[in-house]
């Protein structure tokens, strides 16, 4: 064998400094979930500093042709016991000031100290190299590996730089108000028990206003609880600035609220203001909670977080193939419950995890940028069960206690990078909508399968709708592609009525001790809700050319292999607010479609004429088009008008300020013909789902509309995903010129235009009529699997909290007849589903 210092010398040219800008992976394999704590440690490439786990580092290098790897192992330190905390279940050393973890002033987080050891490796025969052996070789040789070696470790790794942050909350900062408060000589002297509002004698979130020690209620919240506004209205009578929340006061300090400066604040002299009124902080007890623990506990409703979690019982931990946990990032339970439950799908199977040997075979050479590498890498590590096993107790040296559910599990940080760069969402560590995290990947999956097999055409379905003018009764038909069938919630069919109102009643009288009613509405009324038609007042008629009224029905064209039902537990109030429905619905095991099964046109049924609503516009546009035509062959447009619109700029505004996008609110203006608010309204509710919502408004026949976007300005990987959906190139290029090159515009243009598109020629991407056997094509559309509508449920996404921007998600999957819940990193046998409580819920197909 050579010697390692010739060895080093041979390819030193190979072996790179970080610079400022250079991903250094060095805390997880790019292939695998393998870390420098795993068996084998992580081998970081000292050139491209990717980082490999012992089974893949080979293979880099039979690659790469690469051979210098830093190699990276951390073996768990024996815990010391400390002095100041001797034993398990004793508070923290020091009180958190801040919601925040692992930082000054926040919560301490019990890390786990690491013995690291760090040397080079050379391959292919694995020679060691460690800083002691640079000492004795040549000059240049210890200087290039040494300060390479120095900087891969000094260097932030992606991980890090990428890892989810821990909430912090706001820093609050001292008053203006504190070192000069005025207090007045009043004689009053507070009680260490005991208080009550001055006023209205509530007993609790009372604060003592620390000018006059007036003893006051607090605000209300805003389901009804808390006080009564009594210490809001007693500062806007006197000027009187801070208060203190009786209860929290304890010899660390207390809550102060300035409603001068509309804020939580700190009071350094909070000690002294407190003794003037006869309140000695060092001998205080907390009695109730402070703001941070209410903030905390805002969004956990009773009994639902307990009840979707089964906190009540003590569950069966899980451990094997398939049964893998997630490690949570900081708010990304939406995308472990998603992800979970998609691999639970045979097509995401067969698609990313039984050929992951040739996805990462045929992997670009930055494996972590690569769609299918970073999706098989995910799909591998939950279902091989490699690293489904029981997480280390840190306080069980011997492994002797029994397992608590908790798992080693992944860590899909390179996954939710990937997926999530450059969404304005899915990007942050904010919670999200499991819903729309669903879409977003379905979407992105779609536009990285233009070839071979599609595992999202497992949830692909066609819908119809069908409209009858009233006056004239014609109808008329369109399709679209969908993947969720979007469940109402008719909250007036709640089967408790009684109950409901009794609480209600109870809680505005202040009974704090009123149990928690869920309205309980029967499934059979959520799908007679989806079914029954829906009256559309302001419908342009085509056959009397005005305004009448219509009727929607909305039917499957296409049943898929699995069927996902979102339960629309998210709506907005009276005033515009978001809320969650607090509901129980008797979602069934199984299910029969068989009745909303599209018919298409009835015999001796008129269709209504294929001509547009005249344009909103101003008095001296010039009409190019004819209404009524279909354009020509150049010009996809009905009419041309040369200038813009008019709209209606107050209601545009109106809209604007209620929170709405701006290119939202003029078209839901422009679509309702300029009628007003409350249409505009009922445009922007029914469309919100859109996947063009926030889209610039495109009027046909534009210079910047649909119909002259020129061919060869059209997009390749647009092209490419119409096509990969079972469309011409021909019936694709039209779609995006006939939409600005928009896809998810054009995607829909081409299922409302299926008629049309019959008759095209078809050229490159499909077959024309003399090459098919039969004489005649397929009709055009998007590959569909159809079958019957009779399914099972398989599996379940649940959320707790008020809105989908924060609480927690979890899910439970049906595995071998026996209900799993996975939250995060644990995974346990099921004892009593919450599936009355779910939010999306999954059905696959039953065979006949």
């Amino acid at each position: 064998m050579a010697d390692v210092g010739e060895v080093l010398m041979s390819v030193l040219s190979t072996i790179r400094v970080p610079k400022p800008g250079d991903r250094v992976h060095k805390d997880e394999c790019a292939l695998s979930f393998s870390s420098p704590e795993s068996e084998g440690g992580l081998f970081v490439c000292m050139n491209s500093f990717l980082g490999f786990g012992s089974q893949y580092v080979d293979r880099h290098h039979a690659r790469s042709g690469q051979r210098a790897y830093l190699h990276i192992t951390r073996t768990c330190k024996a815990k010391k016991e400390d002095d100041n905390n001797s034993g398990s279940g004793h508070p923290p050393k020091k009180k958190p000031t801040r919601l925040a973890i692992g930082i000054e002033g926040g919560f301490d987080v019990d890390q786990q100290q690491y013995e690291e050891d760090v040397k080079v490796v050379i391959l292919p025969d694995r020679q060691e190299v460690t800083s002691e052996d640079l000492g004795a070789m040549a000059d240049v040789v210890r200087e290039r590996v040494s300060l390479s070696m120095a900087g891969i470790m000094a260097a932030d790794s992606v991980s890090h730089t990428l890892q989810i942050q821990q909430w912090d909350g706001e820093v609050r900062q001292e008053s203006r108000h504190a070192a000069d408060l005025k207090q007045l000589d009043n004689g009053v002297k507070i009680p260490p028990s005991g208080w009550r509002c001055e006023v209205c004698d509530l007993q609790e979130n009372l604060w003592m206003n620390l000018t006059d020690g007036k003893v006051l209620c607090g605000r209300r919240y805003f389901d009804g609880s808390g006080g009564n506004n009594h210490a809001l209205l007693h500062f806007q009578e006197t000027g009187y600035p801070l208060a203190v929340k009786l209860g929290t006061i304890t010899p660390d300090g207390a809550d102060v609220y300035s409603y001068d400066e509309d804020d939580m604040v700190l009071d350094s002299k909070l000690p002294e203001h407190l003794t003037h009124f006869g309140i000695d902080m060092m001998t205080m007890e907390k009695t109730e909670r402070t703001m941070t623990e209410l903030e905390i506990a805002v969004n956990q409703r009773v009994g639902e977080w307990e009840v979707i979690q089964e906190s009540g019982t003590t569950l069966r931990p899980l451990f094997g193939p398939g049964l893998t946990g997630m490690k949570n990032l900081g708010n990304s339970c939406y995308l472990n419950s998603v992800m979970q439950v998609l691999f639970t799908v045979p097509d995401f199977q067969s698609k990313y995890v039984s050929n992951i040997d040739k996805i990462i075979d045929e992997a670009p050479s930055d494996p972590t940028q690569d769609f299918k590498t970073q999706v098989a890498k995910l799909g591998y590590g939950l279902l091989s069960g490699e690293y489904s096993k029981p997480a280390p107790d840190a306080g069980d040296e011997n492994g002797a206690s029994e397992p608590r559910g908790d798992q080693i599990g992944i860590a899909p940080q390179m996954f939710k990078a990937l997926v999530g760069r450059g969404h304005p969402e899915f990007s942050t560590n904010r919670q999200q909508d499991a819903q729309e995290f669903l879409l977003h990947f379905i979407n992105m999956v779609e536009r990285n399968c233009r070839s071979g097999s599609n595992p999202s055409e497992a949830f692909r379905f066609l819908v119809e709708e069908r409209i009858v003018c009233q006056q004239s009764q014609k109808a008329k038909y369109t399709q679209r592609v969908d993947y969720i069938v979007q469940l109402p919630v008719p909250m007036d069919q709640a089967t408790n009525t009684e109950e409901l109102q009794e609480a209600e009643r109870r809680r505005e009288e202040g009974d704090s001790s009123a149990l928690t009613v869920r309205a309980q509405i029967p499934f059979a009324a959520c799908m007679a809700a989806l079914s029954e038609p829906e009256i559309l007042t302001d419908f342009w008629s085509s056959a009397v050319q005005a305004k009448t009224t219509a009727t929607k029905t909305t039917r499957f064209a296409s049943f898929p292999d699995h069927l996902v039902i979102q339960i629309k537990k998210f709506t907005f109030g009276l005033d515009w607010v978001p809320k969650k429905l607090d509901v129980s619905i008797d979602v069934p095991d199984t299910l029969d479609l068989s009745t909303l099964r599209a018919t298409g046109q009835q015999p001796g049924e008129e269709l209504l004429p294929e001509v547009a609503p005249p344009p909103l516009m101003t008095p001296d546009v010039e009409v190019k088009g004819i209404l009524g035509s279909h354009g020509n062959e150049e010009d996809d447009s009905l009419y041309s008008p040369l200038l813009s619109p008019v709209l209606d700029d107050s209601t545009v505004s109106q809209l604007c300020e209620m929170g709405f996008p701006l290119e939202a609110c003029r078209k839901a203006v422009y679509y309702t013909g300029n009628t007003g608010i409350d249409a505009a309204m009922n445009w922007i509710m029914g469309h919100m789902d859109d996947p063009d919502f926030s889209a610039p408004l495109v009027l046909p026949g534009c210079s910047s509309g649909p119909g002259t976007t020129p061919t060869e300005s059209l997009s390749e990987e647009h092209l490419a995903t119409i096509v990969s959906m079972g469309f011409s190139r021909d019936q694709a290029t039209k779609a995006l010129r006939a939409t600005s090159n928009v896809l998810d515009r054009a995607v829909d243009w081409i299922f409302s235009h299926l008629d049309d598109l019959e008759s095209m020629d078809v050229s490159e991407g499909g077959r024309s009529a003399a090459e098919s056997e039969g004489g005649r094509d397929p009709p055009p559309g998007p590959r569909v699997r159809d079958g019957p509508g009779k399914y099972e449920l398989f599996a379940f996404i649940s959320h707790m909290g008020t809105s989908t921007m924060c609480g927690h998600y979890v899910c439970h999957i049906k595995k071998d007849q026996q209900w799993v819940i996975f939250n995060d990193q644990k995974v346990c046998a099921s004892e009593k589903p919450p599936k009355d409580l779910g939010y999306l819920y999954f059905y696959r197909r039953v065979a006949e």
